[in-house]
């Protein structure tokens, strides 16, 4: 499936775990994008436009959490610390310096791991509604890690969510976003682990290595991260209660909290703008702040 043409111009960049696709929208300091399960660069299609025009250069990947185009190499690590291995991996190929990172769902436990383990090229982060602590997954979605270990739950799972009613069930999309998604951005989410069995391979093989102990291990490092945090939060999302807001900042040297009305998880589903905007701020705030 295309993604959407608001993301910009599509590439392809070959890394030591895999190809990795993504589009590139804009010119100035480098804003790059992670994303969650079962989602892909589309999720970031409303907020790339306004970022880019205030002036940045958007990098929007395809992760290999279940929805995207390119299947990683058979042996490659696609753990939680293997994807956060992968995001500097993408950062060092396209030699990207003082980066902005931008995080929602499980994009945002994986950026934590990242922040932990190679924070070299990290300038910033923006943190929106995401996997924290304790709650990776969040209690409605811990079925997955343990099912992922037997063979063909990909393959099942990508059928469970075939019918679009079930989109809005809890286990699903239902209490991530707060508005039923467009069809056709349903079908990019979607239709990758359904046509493609090394897509599901990828998909199985994050899900059995998600543990909190990642995203715990990541936060006692935190009192050392002295790069801005922003922590963009949904104040009435099910998953990620925004106590996880106030706790993360709590752990972090320099981070501010802004809170969220009217949306879920999917904060650049539910409040693009919103989102666009206090990211536009957030980067002019600390530009030229020290690392």
């Amino acid at each position: 499936m295309a993604r959407s043409a608001a993301l910009g111009t599509p590439h392809t960049v070959r890394l030591p775990a895999g190809p990795v696709a993504y589009r590139e929208r804009g010119e100035g300091p480098p804003v790059v994008f992670a994303h969650g399960l079962l989602v892909n660069a589309d999720l970031w299609r409303k907020v790339v436009p306004a970022v880019a025009e205030a002036g940045y250069r958007c990098l929007a990947p395809d992760w290999p959490l279940g929805s995207h185009e390119h299947p990683m190499d058979p042996r490659a690590d696609l753990s939680p610390p293997g994807l956060a291995a992968l995001i500097a991996d993408f950062l060092a190929a396209l030699d990207l310096t003082d980066v902005t990172l931008v995080a929602n769902d499980t994009g945002g436990g994986i950026t934590q791991v990242l922040m932990a383990r190679h924070p070299e090229r990290i300038g910033r982060v923006v943190l929106a509604t995401c996997d924290s602590l304790e709650r990776f997954f969040p209690p409605v979605f811990s079925f997955l890690p343990p099912a992922a270990r037997l063979p063909g739950s990909a393959w099942l799972l990508a059928q469970a969510l075939r019918p679009r009613a079930a989109h809005r069930l809890p286990f699903a999309y239902g209490w991530v976003a707060k508005r039923p998604l467009p069809p056709d951005v349903m079908d990019s989410y979607l239709l990758p682990a359904r046509r493609s069995p090394g897509v599901r391979r990828d998909l199985r093989r994050f899900l059995r290595g998600v543990h909190r102990r990642h995203t715990l291990a990541a936060a006692e490092t935190f009192g050392s991260f002295h790069r801005p945090v922003l922590l963009a939060w949904a104040v009435e999302d099910r998953l990620f209660p925004i106590s996880l807001a106030h706790r993360l900042a709590a752990l972090l040297p320099d981070a501010r909290l802004a809170p969220v009305s009217d949306s879920y998880t999917f904060v650049p589903e539910d409040q693009p703008d919103r989102l666009a905007d206090l990211v536009v701020d957030f980067l002019r705030a600390t530009a030229g702040q020290p690392r």
